[in-house]
């Protein structure tokens, strides 16, 4: 392995296309990162879900992408051509024949290569396993050299070594600068508080207390509701349903009302230290920021300061009472200067060149 420029094979759900994938643009944050270091990354995605149809950005120049048939034998062939990478990485959630893919990436593990199992959804996963012994990837686990993490902080360490990891590592979501930052308010997303995400089964509940509540309680104000899935979901006559929101909208709904909330899903909350990969692009737009409280917030941004922090949903009310628009630029303002000093895929993609180079070299690790 030359761990000066690396051949990495990396298995996702999509790089392409963010539609029913909130990962897509982390994955595209990392990706683009690391080929800015001088590595090759191959990107292969399975054609589901009409994500394909629904494409945010055309193949990028910073990997190749493959696009694959959900079918066995078409996957069998592209692993075999995964298998001469010196880092073969299978992410959780690619959604067809994941049991397969982590069987498989953990086989390629060659005394010159890394294998690597990318936890996009540890809470939930790590749920499934401490709750089904007969779970396949139980026995997978120690096969890999590392376990890698959206995000979880010491719990989801812990819980993984637990289990039998090797080392896991988180690698937190951040700002991909070349995408996310401020632009000009839009007229069409005026209104005091947007909340952008899609509808998944443990989030939905916290939607109802962090964003429908709040709206019923301020039937003055204007809120905006983006993602897809929330078309026959009940809400108070002032929320605006705006469907699908493309990436390169994200900016103007970030920058254009008042505030923006972030909700986490039940995993992530129950964990901590899971910011959603769009609390930093909407600090990198300069947003002000509501979230609901998790533990480890003040790990990336200083509470009152750079972010607000609501327990309950009339914790969200009582602070759009209290929020003025200067104050609101104030702590977006904060939010986007610490974004930039500590929370960018550049600083992800040093902690990973750290861990490969410590992998081949003995060389210290750079802490997350």
């Amino acid at each position: 392995m030359n761990n000066n420029k690396l051949n990495i094979a990396f298995f996702g759900s999509s790089i392409v296309s963010a539609y029913w994938n909130g990962a897509a643009t982390y994955y595209r944050g990392i990706v683009k990162a690391l080929s800015a270091m001088g590595h090759n990354i191959t990107f292969y995605e399975p054609d589901i879900y009409e994500r394909q149809a629904h494409r945010d950005i055309e193949d990028p120049d910073y990997c190749r992408v493959v696009v694959y048939q959900s079918n066995e034998t078409e996957l069998q062939r592209l692993i075999s051509e995964a298998a001469s990478a010196d880092v073969i990485i299978k992410a959780s959630g690619v959604g067809a024949y994941d049991d397969l893919l982590e069987r498989e990436v953990a086989n390629l593990k060659k005394e010159d290569n890394l294998v690597i199992f990318w936890d996009v959804d540890a809470p939930a996963t790590l749920d499934r396993i401490e709750n089904d012994a007969s779970d396949p990837f139980n026995h997978l686990i120690p096969q890999y050299d590392y376990i890698l993490t959206y995000g979880g902080g010491q719990p989801v360490i812990d819980a993984y070594e637990r289990n039998g990891a090797k080392k896991c590592i988180p690698i937190y979501n951040a700002l991909d600068t070349d995408t996310h930052f401020p632009v000009e308010a839009e007229p069409r997303f005026e209104g005091t508080l947007a909340f952008l995400g899609n509808r998944l089964p443990d989030r939905e509940a916290r939607v109802e207390e962090f964003f429908l509540k709040p709206a019923d309680r301020l039937p003055e104000h204007k809120f905006l509701l983006g993602g897809s899935g929330w078309g026959d979901k009940q809400m108070p006559g002032n929320v605006d349903y705006i469907g699908h929101v493309y990436t390169k909208d994200h900016n103007a709904l970030n920058c254009t009302p008042m505030a923006v909330l972030n909700i986490s899903r039940d995993s992530m909350a129950k964990y901590g230290f899971s910011p959603a990969t769009r609390v930093f692009e909407a600090a990198g737009a300069g947003a002000c920021i509501i979230t609901d409280y998790w533990e480890g917030i003040d790990f990336f941004f200083e509470p009152g300061e750079e972010i607000l922090v609501a327990r309950t949903g009339d914790d969200v009310a009582q602070l759009l009472k209290n929020l003025s628009p200067e104050k609101a630029r104030q702590i977006g303002d904060a939010a986007y200067k610490k974004v930039l000093s500590k929370h960018t895929y550049n600083h992800r993609a040093a902690l990973l060149q750290s861990i490969f180079n410590k992998s081949l070299t003995g060389a210290p690790q750079v802490q997350a």
